[in-house]
């Protein structure tokens, strides 16, 4: 056997620290403000929105990191000292601290004799970083609800088409300070004005964020009946991201849902749920999506599956929700209406309370088909009593509309007074083919968009087209070959007469 050479100790602690040395360093968020002014002038220089895009998706990660020195920080190694812009930034900061100051005039300050001034839209950034920093305090409200007057006004006068990217952000931070401030319906026909103006201008990401501004400004008030018609009258670009979207989706399923139509609720909700973000990024939209969701289904006459109870991000938030869906699958009246009263605050706070009361007749209808199962022949006051109703009337035309319905199979006998039960339905017929109908054009349909959203490397059917000249050379080589051979018969030895 060959002997393994053994590396020495020393050796693997050099690997170990050359490992560790070649693990990045993150930037502090001054560094990653500049970072992003750079490419954002790049963005404008070479009129590529990807970079000012790359720059939009960090911005969730780095407003949590923000504070008023680490902005007073990045304006003043951004802009020289006798810019107009930095004053008007450094306006809307509070004043630096004498430490800080002291700190400041300490510092070596690098020449900005030659350093130029930075692209507007490098301006408005900074303004959407303030504007979220503002909020996350409820004193600095109304000094936010300044500023973004001030940044609207600002955007329209300087009218440039490599802002848009950036302008959909601020929209929607317009619209936070709006609804934190109490004072959401009075930014309504500041959105109304851009989307017709961002609708000329085919600014697709744009248009795309007042939409759905303008429906969340809409349902906050229970202004479904406006809202159907936005959705009407308007087209959602098709080019918007995958964001906007589920926002879209979402409040589509709210729309519909109320409007009774549970089926195209349930399409909604569920493209809203493909396209949001993953759950531990976006928890909140990730709830209120399945909440709702949870609720059309149950009103479709549907269970939903046990699992999405155990889910990391919905166990606790969905609690209330997995009681109401425990009543409705046991037929309970009792317990639906226990369950109601014990989560209405919640139910309230999430918009779905109304949805839920409608769920009192699939409760009852539940109930009647466990005992259409369980007894051949029951006294109407004994589905009374069982299913809680007031009087033998109500259970009278509870029964009588499930029968109608095709929710139970049987007759109410009027002169004796009980329900006769016939036997259990079948597994086939119109109403199981329906089913399968749907079933099958939902699987067609997501087929056909996942086939749309698939990506293909670029050039990869050069590859094909090389192999299948290289394979007709090969063949015109072989058939060359074969003519230049001539007869095997003729040159080949003589094999005998046998042959």
């Amino acid at each position: 056997m060959t002997d393994v050479e053994m590396k020495p100790a020393d050796d693997k602690k050099e690997e170990k620290t050359t490992e560790e040395e070649k693990k990045p360093i993150p930037l502090t968020p001054v560094a990653e403000i500049k970072g992003n002014i750079a490419f954002i002038e790049r963005a404008v220089a070479t009129l590529e929105p990807r970079f000012t895009h790359r720059v939009l998706r960090s911005l969730t990660h780095l407003r949590k990191r923000l504070d008023d020195k680490v902005l007073r920080d990045a304006i003043n190694e951004v802009y020289t000292n006798e810019s107009p812009t930095k004053k008007a930034l450094l306006s809307w900061l509070p004043q630096a601290s004498p430490e800080e100051s002291m700190d400041i005039d300490a510092a070596p300050q690098p020449s900005k004799q030659a350093q130029s001034e930075p692209v507007p839209e490098a301006e408005v950034y900074l303004r959407l970083l303030i504007l979220h920093h503002l909020l996350t305090s409820p004193s600095t409200y109304p000094k936010a609800l300044n500023l973004a007057h001030d940044t609207i006004e600002k955007m329209q006068a300087l009218n440039r088409r490599s802002m848009d990217p950036i302008a959909a952000k601020v929209w929607y931070a317009v619209e936070r300070t709006y609804e934190l401030s109490g004072e959401l319906a009075d930014a309504r026909p500041h959105f109304l004005a851009a989307q017709r103006t961002a609708a000329l201008r085919h600014d697709d990401e744009t248009e795309a964020s007042l939409i759905n501004r303008i429906l969340r400004s809409y349902l906050q008030y229970n202004l479904y009946d406006q809202a159907d018609k936005l959705v009407s009258k308007t087209t959602f670009p098709s080019a918007a991201g995958n964001p906007q979207h589920a926002r879209y989706h979402y409040y589509l399923g709210r729309i519909k849902a109320v409007q009774l139509n549970y089926t195209a609720a349930h399409t909604n909700l569920q493209q809203a749920i493909r396209r949001a973000p993953p759950a531990r990024t976006a928890p909140g939209f990730y709830q209120a999506v399945h909440k709702l969701t949870i609720v059309v289904e149950l009103l479709m006459g549907d269970i939903p599956e046990r699992s999405l109870f155990r889910h990391p991000v919905l166990e606790k938030a969905l609690a209330g929700y997995f009681e109401i869906v425990k009543a409705v699958r046991n037929g309970s009246l009792s317990q639906f209406q226990n369950t109601l009263s014990k989560y209405a605050a919640e139910f309230e706070a999430d918009k779905t309370y109304t949805l839920i009361v409608r769920l009192r007749q699939n409760v009852i209808k539940t109930g009647i088909r466990r005992l259409s199962l369980s007894y051949s022949r029951i006294s109407l006051r004994d589905i009374c009593v069982k299913l809680h109703l007031d009087s033998e009337e109500d259970a009278e035309y509870i029964v009588g509309k499930a029968i109608r319905d095709g929710v139970i199979d049987g007759r109410i006998v009027h002169e004796k007074g009980w329900m006769e039960c016939g036997g259990q339905k079948s597994g086939y017929g119109p109403e199981v083919s329906d089913v399968f109908s749907r079933r099958i054009s939902y699987c067609l349909e997501l087929h056909n968009q996942s086939v749309k959203a698939m990506r293909y490397p670029l050039n990869a059917h050069r590859k094909e087209l090389a192999a299948a000249e290289g394979a007709r050379e090969r063949e015109k080589e072989l058939a060359k070959e074969i003519q230049e051979g001539g007869d095997l018969d003729d040159e080949g030895p003589d094999l005998g007469e046998g042959f």
